[in-house]
């Protein structure tokens, strides 16, 4: 996404940018507890399952007749999952100031998961810098960065 700028409340100019992120990254706590199986695994698992579908198909009477919406539930059934995948992914926001003349440059940051989750967190940092001059409140995923 393109870098929005909004000039705060009190006259900061401020950059708000939305990312997606392809792997979900380690943080804090979670750092020696993240186990992922990596791309061996993806791979092992994704070619079991062409393979079980190759030899369903293969192995199918040559006179059986499948309806179109056996089809269409193979796809949806097969699809679910990797779109499921896709719209639920973790989006990192990031709102950053050089500063003003007596006021310091800050860099604020957060993670939220799915598109529009991101998108409305986009919109809540920007009317909150607008109105009272900082991107974050109480309970906001936002938390500055020193």
């Amino acid at each position: 996404m393109a870098t929005k700028t909004v000039i705060a409340a009190d006259n900061r100019e401020w950059q708000v940018r939305r990312n997606i992120e392809w792997s979900t990254p380690a943080m804090g706590d979670e750092f020696e507890h993240d186990v992922d199986g990596g791309r061996g695994a993806m791979v092992l698992i994704l070619s079991s399952l062409v393979l079980f579908w190759v030899v369903v198909f293969v192995w199918l009477p040559e006179h059986v007749y499948m309806p179109w919406f056996y089809w269409l539930a193979i796809i949806v059934i097969v699809g679910f999952f990797p779109v499921r995948w896709f719209f639920r992914r973790p989006w990192t926001i990031v709102a950053e100031t050089q500063g003003g003349y007596d006021l310091p440059a800050e860099h604020w940051t957060g993670m939220v998961r799915g598109q529009a989750a991101a998108r409305e967190e986009t919109r809540v940092v920007l009317r909150s810098l607008r109105t009272r001059a900082t991107p974050g409140h109480a309970d906001s995923p936002l938390q500055p960065v020193n």
